[in-house]
């Protein structure tokens, strides 16, 4: 089933550019409500495409010059630098008269920013190819052009070293009994840290109040088992789930690197993975591209962030976010005809699999990723063993302003794990009431 939008004004954003981009903050406001009609022209007749996933900038602009050389279709690609507010750049670009042909965003950001503003695709060959469009509606209105997945990432060769199997780390018990045993052998396995986590709030809430609270609403579920996220939209939360949650997130706190945790940018936090002094990291697949900056080359994988006392052996994935067609650009169908070689084409997908180090969301595609990471979700993915991404559809703010700073607090000591739940419950409660109002 191609992914619905919730329909709700609270949806609220996906951080665009995921992980490696850094944290977007997102406006409430609609662009896209103006009456004013702002019609975009390239130069030169060119596709301008606005990418916010700077990992993969360079990859990108070479398949957009393959598509340009096999169709005389100029495609320029635009790439944000990472930590940049991505959304407020395009809502710039919107005001000027200077909206990029396509542009990048996140369910929910759609919802709360662009909705009216992006091109009908209903009528692309890539819809009839994928369950992982984004629908407005009886609107095609989103092109998936990657899978992503996450959990906590682990190096396979640290992990064989300590004699540590990554297929057993399906709950809480087996983690700690992990970290225990790298943390007892650090100076014979060259390690600053058992874990690589970065939790400051003004810089990685899209990280801890994203991701990582991503696997409480629904790791371990089934793909349709939305219980703890309707929950969350009613102000709820289920204590005693939130406190094994919060018991991991203290056991993650407690083997990290503690200047990376209190005050680590994104960048610190991959450089203190890559470069082999920590043995585990919480991030997914999206760091695939930046491993060959750190000429890291060891063997590495993905397994759930199985906070649990029962096992857990899924992993969150889904479609990050989405490329749109700015629906008064002077060029919509060329961006469809660009969009469908991406999906439709071996050298289209080859350019996202092979270059960009993606996940194809496309069932024909016989391109299977090379990278590590990508290759461990991949495996996942085929066994069925998936959860998904509902942290994606939470109210505007709240992993940013809300979730974000209590991670923090607790990632520096100043609460326990009691009060992480007590300031959550209190504070999503408080939050959606005002947000009813």
């Amino acid at each position: 089933m191609k992914r619905k939008l919730l329909a709700v004004l609270l949806s609220c954003s996906v951080v665009l550019g995921m992980a490696a981009c850094g944290s977007s903050t997102n406006s409430d406001t609609d662009a896209g409500s103006e009456s004013e009609t702002k019609t975009t022209e390239s130069s030169d007749g060119e596709i301008r495409l606005f990418n916010s996933k700077v990992e993969i900038g360079p990859q990108l602009e070479k398949v957009a010059e393959q598509y340009s050389e096999e169709t005389g279709q100029k495609v320029t690609v635009e790439t944000l630098g990472g930590g940049a507010d991505a959304t407020g750049q395009l809502k710039s670009y919107y005001a000027a008269g200077n909206m990029p042909d396509i542009f990048v965003f996140g369910g929910g950001d759609y919802t709360a920013n662009f909705k009216g503003m992006v091109a009908d695709l209903s009528d692309c060959e890539f819809v009839k190819d994928t369950d992982f469009a984004l629908m407005d509606g009886n609107q095609v209105v989103g092109f998936p052009y990657t899978i992503e997945g996450y959990g906590i990432s682990y190096n396979a060769d640290i992990l064989e070293q300590a004699g540590v199997d990554p297929d057993t780390l399906t709950n809480y018990q087996a983690f700690e009994k992990a970290f225990e045993k790298i943390d007892s052998m650090k100076d014979e396995l060259g390690l600053t840290a058992v874990c690589s986590v970065a939790a400051e709030s003004g810089q990685m809430s899209w990280s801890t109040g994203g991701h990582l609270f991503g696997y409480y609403l629904s790791g371990g579920l089934e793909r349709d088992d939305n219980t703890y996220f309707d929950e969350l939209m009613e102000g709820k939360i289920d204590e005693e789930r939130l406190t094994q949650f919060g018991k991991f997130f203290g056991l993650l706190c407690k083997y990290s690197d503690q200047q990376t945790l209190i005050s680590g940018t994104y960048d610190d936090q991959m450089a203190l993975w890559a470069t082999g002094k920590a043995a585990f990291i919480t991030q997914g697949n999206w760091i695939d591209p930046s491993l060959e900056q750190y000429d890291a080359t060891f063997d590495c994988g993905i397994v759930p962030l199985a906070f649990t006392e029962e096992d857990m052996t899924s992993v969150c994935a889904d479609a990050p976010s989405y490329w749109g067609v700015y629906k008064d650009s002077d060029k919509v169908q060329e961006c469809k005809d660009f969009l469908d070689w991406l999906a439709t084409t071996d050298e289209g997908q080859k350019g996202l699999v092979e270059e960009c180090g993606m996940l194809s969301p496309y069932k024909s595609t016989t391109v299977s990723p090379s990278t590590p990471l990508s290759k461990s979700l991949k495996a996942y993915i085929d066994e069925g063993k998936t959860s998904s991404w509902t942290w994606a559809d939470m109210p505007n703010g709240m992993s940013d302003n809300i979730l974000g700073p209590i991670f923090e607090s607790y990632a520096k000591g100043d609460i326990d794990n009691a009060g992480f739940v007590k300031m959550i419950s209190s504070q999503v409660a408080d939050f959606m009431s005002k947000n009813e109002k």
